[in-house]
């Protein structure tokens, strides 16, 4: 009672509780949907690491694994004037959410960022020449995982095209063992079909994907990806409708499907389940695309808070913790991406990682590293929802392939 009777007369006199005492009781509400097994765990080192800094973490996770409810939820909190302190948002949703004025800029926990960032990442967190984002990860979506023993029964050998592929998938299903895990939701859908389209190079989908040329989008060769992609469904299960990403994972994992299309994200339940890349799984570049990256990129934005007009401590705080190479490690070893800020160490990463790294700057030099269109990096939302619907609708119906290449046509002028 004594120690308190002193700090209280010393606040009062003005010695003490003042910026100090002010920042330990700043909350910190965050907007996500990292809510799976590796995914929760990944975002609980950050709320640690802000916690010890004597910030108060609010989380606000909402499930669903590409964002789509979260981003709900966001607008109805922005539109109410209670928009969270930071919000996962990705691409160029960034700029849309900052040309409505909510955004404060990062600049003075963001002085070293533009040599730490590879270029094509570094002008994707700026709005209006300003810092608005912090960059958390790269992932790579273009991503096999092949369950080991599943390939050793069925004695197959990782595919590198996709004749090879299929010559698998036969195999697996000659020895009872499902093919492909593949969960039911439009993004998933998305996903597999971007990694057809890359695998006619990453020439061929920086133009119909990032540039979105008619005359590529209705060659041949894009009625050749929708019908690989119609081949591929041959190998799913009856019970996708409606599956979660992580419970398809989970059947490769199990050994109840031998492989599985997905971004590196997977590679975090695997860890968390225990496994090890090599012997227990393997990770492989999806056929035909081993010199390609399609790149996703997660970030925090932050928002305007109620009285302020320049970013809070807190924010500021959680903006440096998120580049800090420590962060940056231990997150992504967790998540199962690689860090996005350069020169962090991959000593603790396994083979998979280490790939992945190899894999981006051989990319980078070359041209191949290309935005995820079905991660929200490539185009803005009525457009990459349009192409949705058309490969959605596409994968979920007995509809030709002449069909669906005219619609992609259609949906790529959708603004």
């Amino acid at each position: 009672m004594k120690v308190r009777a002193i700090m209280g007369a010393l606040c009062a006199a003005g010695l003490m509780c003042g910026a100090a005492a002010a920042q330990a009781a700043e909350q910190v509400e965050v907007l996500h949907w990292w809510t799976s097994g590796g995914e929760s765990k990944a975002i609980g080192v950050l709320k640690d690491d802000l916690q010890k800094q004597g910030y108060v973490w609010k989380d606000f996770a909402v499930a669903g694994g590409a964002g789509a409810a979260a981003m709900t939820a966001l607008k109805t909190q922005v539109i109410a004037g209670n928009a969270p302190s930071a919000a996962q948002i990705k691409g160029p949703l960034i700029q849309d959410w900052a040309s409505q004025g909510v955004l404060v800029n990062i600049d003075s926990a963001a002085t070293d960022w533009k040599k730490e960032l590879p270029p094509e990442i570094d002008k994707i967190m700026h709005a209006d020449g300003h810092y608005v984002a912090a960059p958390f990860s790269v992932h790579r979506v273009n991503w096999l995982y092949i369950n080991k023993a599943a390939l050793d029964k069925a004695g197959g050998k990782v595919p590198t095209t996709w004749a090879e592929f299929f010559t698998v998938a036969d195999k697996m299903k000659a020895a009872g063992i499902q093919p492909i895990a593949m969960g039911g939701q439009p993004w998933q859908d998305l996903t597999l079909w971007e990694d057809v389209v890359l695998s006619q190079g990453a020439d061929f989908y920086k133009k119909a994907l990032v540039d979105l040329d008619q005359k590529t989008l209705t060659s041949p060769q894009m009625a050749q990806v929708f019908d690989t992609v119609r081949k591929i469904q041959g190998y799913f299960d009856s019970g996708r409708t409606g599956r979660d990403w992580n419970l398809a994972t989970a059947m490769v994992i199990n050994g109840k499907a031998g492989m599985q299309f997905m971004g590196d994200w997977a590679k975090g339940e695997f860890a968390n389940a225990g496994k090890k890349s090599g012997s227990d799984y393997i990770c492989a570049a999806v056929p035909g695309t081993e010199k390609a990256y399609t790149f996703n990129v997660d970030s925090f934005v932050f928002f305007q808070q109620k009285g302020q007009s320049a970013a809070t401590p807190g924010q500021l705080a959680l903006a440096k913790t998120i580049m800090s190479p420590g962060f940056q490690e231990q997150f992504s070893l967790y998540k199962g991406s690689i860090p996005v800020r350069l020169g962090v160490s991959m000593a603790k990463f396994d083979d998979c990682a280490k790939k992945s790294y190899a894999d981006e700057q051989a990319a980078i030099k070359a041209g191949g590293y290309v935005p995820s269109l079905a991660h929200g990096m490539a185009q803005a939302d009525a457009t990459a929802g349009a192409i949705s619907d058309v490969v959605t609708k596409f994968m979920n119906s007995q509809e030709d392939t002449k069909t669906a290449v005219e619609a992609l046509a259609k949906a790529a002028k959708t603004k």
